[in-house]
């Protein structure tokens, strides 16, 4: 089983840039994305309901704005898109889908940064991955969990390229850093991370401008974390960093 995971930074965009060629040629049978920005009724059906996949999509309540989406080849036993706090609930960052036992959740983690370009939001951030936490510590008492998603932090200074000059912004802040860590400790597994733990220069996003790709001067901020008893059957975890249709590239898991 292979699940993958992809900010998209809107899917009509990435639509244009041969979204569902690289759907249908991925092998995956889970694909969550994030950053959709569009409802369902504004893509083309070809998107919307693609042949071989069961789609189900969780827009913001604003046009153009956040939502996430999870294709699967299997229809879902069970569906959920709200954390029952109607202050995230309106910006479409949720979902989780059920397979039997096994759970899987598209997250799409707010930015720290205010319109200002300050800090914030952050407490809004850390607020949403508490109420995350609260969820899929629920959901893992009835089976495997894969947390996918954008989480937009970068946990250890070898996440991205340039640490020293970031500690003050909104993706490395130390206590964006530590809630991570705290799943970690709650016995989370950051499945990249523990198949190459030290291994550099790994990165899932890139600024726009700048040559920042072509530099790898990038953050690896794309993850697909999984409960204990999920990484047990994980074989595989990659960063796909040659899809250019986002700033975003797909990672994932393969599951024996």
């Amino acid at each position: 089983m292979r699940i993958l995971s992809w900010n998209v930074n809107g899917l009509r965009a990435c639509t244009k840039k041969g979204f569902l060629e690289i759907l249908n040629r991925s092998g995956a049978d889970v694909v969550c994305l994030q950053e959709v920005r569009a409802f369902p009724d504004q893509l083309d059906d070809a998107v919307r309901s693609p042949l071989g996949w069961h789609a189900n999509f969780f827009p913001a309540e604003r046009p153009g704005y956040s939502g996430v989406a999870i294709y699967s080849r299997q229809a879902p036993t069970r569906v959920e898109s709200s954390l029952d706090v109607p202050e995230y609930d309106i910006e479409g960052r949720y979902m989780l889908v059920k397979f039997g036992r096994l759970s899987v959740a598209s997250v799409y983690f707010p930015k720290g940064n205010g319109k200002e370009r300050d800090n914030s939001r952050v407490p809004y951030k850390l607020g949403f991955y508490a109420a995350v936490f609260d969820r899929i510590q629920q959901a893992k008492k009835s089976g495997p969990v894969f947390v996918t998603g954008d989480y937009n932090t970068a946990h250890t200074e070898i996440d991205l390229a340039r640490p020293k000059t970031n500690k003050k912004s909104s993706g490395f802040l130390q206590e964006e850093r530590d809630e991570m860590s705290r799943w970690l400790a709650a016995g989370w597994v950051d499945t990249f991370r523990a198949l190459h733990p030290e291994e550099e220069g790994h990165y899932t996003w890139w600024r726009q401008f700048g040559g920042a790709k072509a530099n790898n001067v990038g953050w690896r901020i794309d993850y697909v974390f999984a409960s204990k008893t999920g990484f047990s059957k994980v074989t595989d975890a990659f960063i796909w960093r040659e899809i250019e249709a986002s700033d975003h590239c797909p990672v994932g898991i393969d599951l024996r």
